[in-house]
Formats: C-alpha cells, structure tokens, sequence
C-alpha cells in the first residue's frame, strides 16, 4: 500500500512540475492565461493583469521586456520587403504609392501582432519556468 501512494505522489508531483510548452504559448497567443487557458491576460492593450481571474495564477513576476517589440519588427520587416521586392518585380510604381501603402502596414501590423506575441512570451516563460513563474 505505501508503495502505491509512493507512485501516486510522485505522479501528482510530476503532473505539478510539468508544463507544456505548445499549449502555453497559444494560450499566450489567444491573449489567454497560459495555465488554465481561460482568465484574462491583459487588463489594458499591453498591460498584463496581476493576476488570472480564473486560476488565480500571478503574473506579477513576468517579465517580457523588449522582445515582443523585437519580434513584431522582424516579423514585420520580412513581410515589408517582400511586399516591396514583389512591387519592384512588377510594372514600375510610383514612389507615393509605396508610402501610401507600406507606411500605415508598417504601423498597424506591430500594433496587431504585439498582444499575442507578448502573449505567447509570457506563455513562454510560465511553461519554463522564467522570471519568477
């Protein structure tokens, strides 16, 4: 019998311990807490809630920093200069068409992207373990 809750233990210990990377961060994605999935991650547009209203989890330890900025502008850039590269593969354009179109794809896509890329980070980090989580 102690041998049988010796397994029993180490099992709830483990289960405890062990977060899945994948679901953590599409739960980060969907702007959604990354433990339970369904309490709010933000309280404002990139404000991360203290805490999830669901589980409880505290997010007061997160810590993404700069790099969903980082990413968002890698993300972005790739698909402004493909944008571009195909636009000068074609008939020739004139310049206040590119601004016209590049310039407010060049705002509004980071500003898009940014709440599930910090999302998906902080997933990131609860499922390793980062900054307190």
């Amino acid at each position: 019998m102690s041998n049988n809750q010796d397994v029993q233990s180490a099992s709830r210990q483990a289960s405890d311990t062990d977060r899945d990377l994948g679901p953590a961060m599409m739960n980060g994605v969907r702007c959604r807490c990354p433990r339970c999935g369904e309490g709010k991650l933000y309280r404002k547009y990139l404000k991360i809630a203290d805490s999830c209203e669901q589980c409880g989890l505290d997010y007061s330890h997160h810590r993404a920093d700069d790099l969903p900025a980082y990413v968002a502008i890698t993300i972005v850039g790739h698909i402004l200069v493909g944008g571009l590269l195909h636009f000068q593969s074609g008939p020739e354009i004139a310049a206040w068409i590119y601004l016209a179109i590049l310039i407010p794809l060049a705002v509004i896509l980071p500003l898009l992207m940014l709440p599930s890329i910090k999302g998906a980070i902080v997933g990131m980090q609860w499922a390793r373990r980062l900054h307190g989580f």
